[in-house]
């Protein structure tokens, strides 16, 4: 995976799927992070032992305990990550943890919706606000010019499901709360990618295909393997540089219509 050179980057929801493929592929790379920072609700737990083995071996992975939901859970992950940067910012948050319901319109109620965009438009607001400062630092020490992933970059893991152009061919997986809470995460990931740039801060969203993991199951059509959506996912980011800013790919590296 040539190219994404990252001194620091952080992973929501990590402990399974697409996040712990994300962190095992990171930890692998020929140059791997001086730090990553693996985040899930419960560290410690069983959901957590996958990660908590990866530890054993890896000096530079960090278990971070954080709850997309809980703003204090947020707040105090971020006070842990800069005391472990020592003074360093950080360069890239990956936003991946996200909940998945294949509900129809008939049937979706309010407390399905809430809960939809509690974890996978607010929570990734939040993250976004609270490392934020470790983002501008991270900004402001590189030398780099322009936007990138590897200076610093919040990048949010979408859907096509969540594409408004693309509703009339992909609406026989209905996934209602599911696609309004893509829809709007793409919607910060635009307010992001403008408002963050004047600090140096690359946003940008990525759909990372129908994967088999816990979330995306046979039910509801999933056929890529984890590992190649996540190599996918790794070789797209390298390639982001201002003008793509405030974007949405695909994990092959194609642009999606909002």
């Amino acid at each position: 995976m040539p190219g994404l050179n990252v001194r620091s980057v952080l992973v929501t929801g990590s402990n399974r799927g697409i996040g712990l493929e994300l962190v095992k592929q990171l930890l692998g790379k020929s140059n791997p992070p001086q730090w990553v920072f693996a985040t899930c609700r419960d560290p410690e737990g069983a959901r957590g032992q996958e990660l908590q083995n990866l530890v054993s071996k890896h000096p530079n992975l960090v278990m971070v305990k954080l709850d997309a939901v809980n703003p204090a859970s947020i707040e105090e992950a971020a006070r842990r990550v800069e005391e472990q940067l020592d003074s360093l910012g950080l360069n890239l948050v990956i936003n991946n943890a996200g909940i998945f319901s294949d509900v129809s319109l008939a049937m979706v109620d309010s407390e399905e919706m809430l809960d939809a965009y509690k974890t996978n438009v607010v929570g990734p607001l939040l993250v976004g606000q609270a490392f934020l400062p470790l983002l501008k630092k991270a900004a402001q020490g590189s030398s780099q010019k322009g936007l990138s992933c590897s200076k610093a970059a919040i990048v949010n893991i979408s859907s096509v499901l969540g594409s408004i152009e693309r509703v009339p061919e992909i609406l026989t997986k209905p996934a209602i709360s599911y696609r309004c809470s893509k829809a709007a995460v793409n919607m910060l990931t635009r307010c992001q990618a403008l408002t963050y740039a004047e600090d140096g801060i690359l946003c940008a969203a990525v759909h990372p295909g129908w994967v088999q993991t816990d979330m995306g199951t046979q039910e509801v059509g999933a056929d890529l393997p984890v590992d190649k959506s996540v190599q996918g996912i790794l070789a797209v980011l390298p390639a982001l540089s201002e003008k793509h800013s405030g974007s949405f790919w695909s994990w092959e590296g194609k642009t999606i219509p909002w």
